[in-house]
Formats: C-alpha cells, sequence, structure tokens
C-alpha cells in the first residue's frame, strides 16, 4: 500500500486476543489500532483510513457479520473474519456479506500476517483496477433494468429516485456486465474479470449474488430480462 503505513484494526471483545494480535502485526511495520465492538469500530471507520480489519464474529452488541455488511457498503478495507474453529456456518455466511478471508481461532500467528498481506495486495490491486476501469469508462451511470448503477460513487440507485444497498461484490458484477453488454460470460471469466479469483471453482456463491441483483435490478426478477443465465454458457 503507497502512502502512510498500511492501517490495520483488530475488532475483538477479548482484550487478550486484541493485544497479542495488535503486538505481532506492530512488531511487523504495521499501525494498528483495537477495538473492542462495533461503535469503536465505526469511531475509527470516521475518524481515519483503515486498509484491513480482522473482525470477529461473536461479539456482544453488533455482530462481526452486521459489521462486515455495513463495511462492504460504505468501505473499501479488506476482512478478514475470525470464527470459532470448525465453526462451518459463521464461514460461509461472512463470505456471503462479503468478507475477504477468514482465519478460525486460535490461529498460527505466521499465518495470520501471511493472510493480512495476501488480502492487502489484491484489496490495492483492485482499487487500482477500479480506478484505471472507471477513467476509461464513457459515462458515470449504467442503466440496469429499473436501476441506474453509478460508477464513480460504486452505487446502485432506483432510476430517478432513492439509492438500493449493495455490496462491493454485487458492484464489481454489475460494473463486469456493463463492461461487457450483450456478451455470455462463463463462470470463469466473470471471476476473473470480477477481480474475485479467490471465490472457489465450484463455489456456488456467486449464483447466489447474481440472484439477489435480480431481485434488485429487474422489473420481474421470476422473469429475469437484464441479467440472463444462458443455459450450458454462462
Amino acid at each position: 500500500m503507497s502512502g502512510n503505513r498500511t492501517h490495520i484494526v483488530v475488532v475483538d471483545d477479548e482484550r487478550d486476543i486484541r493485544d497479542t494480535l495488535s503486538e505481532y502485526l506492530s512488531m511487523h511495520g504495521f499501525r494498528v489500532s483495537t477495538a473492542d465492538g462495533g461503535v469503536a469500530l465505526r469511531k475509527l471507520l470516521d475518524e481515519s483510513r483503515v486498509d484491513l480489519v480482522f473482525l470477529d464474529i461473536n461479539m456482544p452488541g453488533e455482530d462481526g457479520l452486521s459489521l462486515a455488511r455495513f463495511m462492504r457498503v460504505n468501505h473499501t478495507a479488506g476482512i478478514i473474519m475470525l470464527t470459532a474453529a470448525g465453526d462451518v456456518v459463521d464461514r460461509i455466511v461472512g463470505l456471503e456479506t462479503g468478507t475477504d478471508d477468514y482465519l478460525a481461532k486460535p490461529c498460527d500467528l505466521r499465518e495470520l500476517l501471511a493472510r493480512a498481506k495476501s488480502v492487502l495486495r489484491r484489496v490495492d490491486q483492485k482499487l487500482q483496477i477500479s480506478k484505471s476501469e472507471e477513467a476509461a469508462m464513457p459515462t458515470s451511470r449504467i442503466t440496469f433494468g429499473r436501476c441506474e448503477l453509478d460508477l464513480e460513487q460504486h452505487r446502485l440507485y432506483e432510476t430517478g429516485g432513492a439509492e438500493v444497498a449493495i455490496t462491493a461484490m454485487e458492484f464489481d458484477l454489475l460494473r463486469t456486465f456493463a463492461k461487457h453488454p450483450n456478451r455470455v460470460l462463463t463462470r470463469d471469466q466473470i471471476l476473473d474479470v470480477a477481480h474475485n479469483r479467490d471465490w472457489e471453482p465450484f463455489d456456488r456463491s456467486i449464483d447466489i449474488r447474481i440472484a439477489r441483483l435480480r431481485k434488485k435490478v429487474e422489473h420481474d426478477p421470476s422473469k429475469p430480462s437484464v441479467i440472463k443465465t444462458v443455459r450450458g454458457a454462462g
């Protein structure tokens, strides 16, 4: 990441975990802040640039999944979810909210550092690619059925109306479709051009996301005319 030191926030209601991760990441040159829950995290996000958040799922008050949804709509920071060991459900739901990666607690600190560096590289690359692609777009607003996608603001609006909440991954998918109008895209092509190669080849979450997008942009989601599926092709 360019500019000032990379800023990482560790969000966990257990002080020992916050202190351990903070000390280790600081030793490796990162600027680290800690938060014991949603209120403290939101304050940090308002006050300074944040590049990556380690986010515990199970916390008193607002849980990590709710915070991840909020971040994906309002911020570009990477998210690594901290889950209970073996809790597959939490990991799946976490990925559905747009989480970039997950780690089961207790985690090996060397693996944690490697995951952090990997997510930070992807976030940085994604931001650079987004900027270059948007600069090449002829217009900042693209019509999708009953909605308009604002490429500059990374927001979706009802035509002439209110904002429609979308996640960062949903925005990536819509922008991908906008760049390739009237073309059949295979699953692999979508993963490549949407810059989400971290999804598994047989991951069905992309189908879930497209189904959710249809509910938001189609006049009749049961008979999609904007985002169509071509059986056997894409």
